[in-house]
């Protein structure tokens, strides 16, 4: 889903000339308004109602908008809609955000606190939540009557229930992680229709998954260990699927179906893929890997490993003899180059091999690691890890980690430390990415004598040439129901020949902003129609707007 807005564009600072706070922002804002807001902590509670706005985080800002001494929503929306990049919520005695019959976009950000939900979507406004992370709230989510998408969203450490979908509501909820809930994982309830795929679930107070009141679900491809209650549980009167779902050291039985309730249940994945679809699965994964632009060398060493990981199961079950593999990878690179992208993959492709039990996948980074006191960090590293066992590790800009000449007050050596000898001790239970600029990297390697040798490939990540990244701009175009005109292609090529040479050259990341400003442009061309536009229209991106989009 994706909502295009059109109108001004304010600025909240502390500067001449700019809004002193968001409110005042919005006070000024009207429909399709983009507020760009400046680094710091802004204590306020903000209501929209009938509009359509997007809040974002300035260029590299933190961005907190802090509502924790309030009793009431931090953002409350009713109608139109609004969309958030980059923003911290803090909340108090309420909800952080509350939508009702409004379309919310959320897209990286963190939300902290509150009581009832940390994010509560009512109404039949379609909604998309991606890439954030919900902690120490009453809920995770709750979403009533909605359809829309939950992805790779981390819901960790909620007093109450981490995911709750109910009142007929359909979402697609897919590799989010939902951990340390004293109730249930994910709570579906009165007619709930979600597609659950690709997610984990762990340590909850209750069941990881329970469905009830004629609610008919789709798990698929869903791992469940380490709770208190049943992994997955089903009324009486419930329907849907559970498919090739993992569940792990739960209370008896694994998936648990009352008198009444008739859920088809598909075979378990296994260990190894052991009902066959392994083989199939390790197919597909490939497929995706192929069908990514460019990569030509990455492709190749994921492909290496894997053959190499394939062929040691072979002399496994042969009783030859296997020598001993790292799963432990350093990703090279500048931003953009689609190292999250294929650290993802390769996290479920060693799941399809039966390498790692579950193959899901935490991305941390400098701060999540690294504490504030003697002992913290130890702490903070030791349990990042032990979540993500069974799958992938990523640390983005591992690299910041090592600070060259830093004071015994930075505690980054530490995390450091802590991760060498963890590494060592579950190498076979989990794969460790660390990824950053290459040169960056190889001063990162020598912050402990024993670091290097953890790691057993090395994968560099070229920049994207200008083809492929014009390339990666028709696959936005299409994905969203667009149509570019033809002859925009050159302007394209000659822009990313221009900034290609640039020191901050974003690839990928830069040619979604540059497809971001084209949409907009086509926003603002529209709007001064005088008209509803036709559908055609509505699909068109002209050579205007892609010039729109890199003049702005």
């Amino acid at each position: 889903m994706d909502i295009s807005v059109s109108g001004r564009m304010l600025l909240v600072a502390d500067r001449p000339g700019a809004y002193p706070t968001i409110g005042h922002a919005l006070a000024d804002a009207g429909d399709g308004t983009v507020v760009t807001i400046a680094d710091g902590t802004y204590r306020e509670v903000l209501e929209l109602t009938g509009s359509r706005v997007t809040l974002a985080a300035a260029n590299g800002a933190k961005v907190v908008i802090d509502g924790s001494g309030a009793d009431q929503p931090v953002l409350h929306v009713d109608k139109g809609s609004l969309t958030l990049h980059g923003i911290e919520v803090r909340a108090g005695d309420a909800a952080a955000i509350a939508v009702d019959e409004a379309a919310l976009i959320a897209r990286g950000c963190t939300v902290t606190g509150g009581r009832g939900p940390a994010i509560g979507i009512r109404g039949s406004a379609a909604f998309e939540v991606t890439g954030c992370t919900i902690t120490a709230a009453e809920q995770g989510v709750a979403v009533e009557g909605a359809g829309g998408l939950l992805e790779d969203t981390v819901i960790e450490d909620v007093t109450g229930d981490g995911i709750v979908v109910g009142m007929g509501a359909d979402p697609v909820i897919r590799n989010c992680t939902v951990t340390g809930c004293r109730l249930r994982g994910i709570y579906v309830y009165q007619y709930g229709r979600p597609v659950i795929e690709g997610c984990e679930i762990s340590r909850t107070g209750l069941e990881g998954i329970a469905v009830a009141h004629h609610s008919a679900p789709v798990l698929r491809h869903c791992s469940v260990h380490d709770t208190s209650g049943v992994g997955i549980a089903f009324a009486s009167g419930c329907e849907g699927t559970v498919e090739a779902c993992q569940v792990d050291n739960t209370a008896e039985p694994g998936v648990a179906l009352a008198e009444g309730a008739t859920p088809t249940v598909l075979a378990d994945a296994g260990p190894a893929g052991a009902t066959g679809r392994g083989g199939h699965e390790l197919d597909e994964l490939l497929a995706e890997l192929d069908a990514m632009i460019g990569l030509p060398g990455v492709k190749a060493g994921v492909r290496a490993l894997i053959d190499e990981l394939q062929v040691n199961e072979w002399r496994r079950n042969a009783g030859l003899p296997v020598g001993a593999a790292s799963h432990h990878l350093i990703f090279t690179g500048a931003p953009g180059t689609g190292k999250t992208t294929v650290a993802r993959i390769y996290g479920r492709l060693l799941r399809a091999l039966g390498v790692l039990p579950r193959g899901q996948f935490r991305e941390v980074s400098r701060r999540d690691l690294v504490g504030q006191y003697i002992g913290h960090t130890v702490e903070k590293t030791a349990k990042l890890f032990e979540e993500a066992l069974g799958g992938v590790l990523f640390i983005d800009e591992a690299y910041t980690l090592f600070r060259d000449g830093s004071s015994d007050g930075d505690f980054g050596q530490e995390a450091i430390d802590t991760l060498v000898k963890l590494m060592e001790d579950h190498r076979d239970e989990i794969a460790v990415i660390v990824a950053g600029y290459t040169g960056e990297m190889g001063k990162f390697l020598s912050a402990n004598p024993g670091l290097a040798s953890r790691f057993g490939k090395t994968i560099k990540f070229e920049n994207y040439s200008p083809p492929e990244l014009v390339g990666i701009i028709g696959r936005m175009v299409a994905a969203e129901s667009y149509e570019l005109e033809h002859k925009a292609n050159d302007e394209l090529m000659a822009y990313f020949g221009r900034i290609a040479a640039e020191t901050n050259f974003g690839n990928a990341r830069d040619a979604r902003r540059l497809f971001e400003g084209m949409r907009q442009a086509q926003s603002q061309r529209l709007r001064k129609l005088g008209r509803i536009p036709a559908v055609d229209e509505l699909r068109a991106l002209h050579l205007a707007d892609v010039r729109a989009a890199i003049c702005g």
